[in-house]
């Protein structure tokens, strides 16, 4: 019940934040090469993108095994692929830093964690996938990152047990060239550090 009023909270947080936040002018920042070193979206190749498409929080697996997120030593929840903590991998489309609708349950049950958790600490690692400058793509990353960082402070969490990395798209999940790779790297992984 209590989780349930969490993620209702936080879905209509995230409606207010994207509907009066600033996103959308600092991606334009991005697409306009007015941020300084961005050399903006025309760098990036779009061919191939079809709207729409887009892993879901209900298709993407625990990430145990794949490298993203670190919960070495983390109840058992953390595995338990029925449970949202297991997914520590938050997906985003083509040139956003929105959190998309199918991930709000996943930032709630891991901001409701941390708020019952308050000596764990989160590294919110944002990616992008090749497509785009070196300096657009850690811009986004960062976007990505702080998009997700947003959510968990409505939520209660303390700003001190958040930290924010970009990696651009420097660490690629998935090294191919093709939409179903970009997919896998336009993310931000949860990886738990703790206290």
């Amino acid at each position: 019940m209590k989780l349930n009023k969490a993620i209702l909270a936080l879905a209509i947080s995230a409606t207010i934040l994207t509907a009066c936040s600033s996103t959308d002018e600092q991606d334009a920042s991005l697409t306009d090469g007015s941020q300084s070193g961005a050399a903006g979206i025309n760098d990036a190749s779009t061919s191939g993108f079809s709207s729409g498409s887009g892993i879901s929080g209900s298709e993407m697996g625990s990430g145990s095994g794949s490298g993203f997120g670190s919960t070495g030593g983390m109840g058992p929840e953390f595995s338990d692929p029925n449970n949202p903590l297991s997914k520590q991998t938050i997906y985003f489309m083509l040139d956003s830093s929105q959190v998309q609708q199918d991930f709000v349950p996943v930032v709630a049950a891991h901001s409701q964690y941390l708020l019952a958790n308050p000596g764990q600490h989160i590294v919110l690692e944002g990616h992008g996938d090749e497509r785009g400058s070196r300096e657009y793509n850690i811009a986004l990353g960062e976007q990505r990152a702080k998009a997700v960082a947003s959510m968990m402070k409505v939520q209660g969490v303390n700003e001190s047990q958040l930290e924010i990395v970009s990696y651009g798209e420097e660490k690629p999940a998935a090294f191919g060239h093709d939409e179903s790779s970009w997919e896998l790297n336009r993310r931000v992984e949860l990886v738990y550090q703790g206290k």
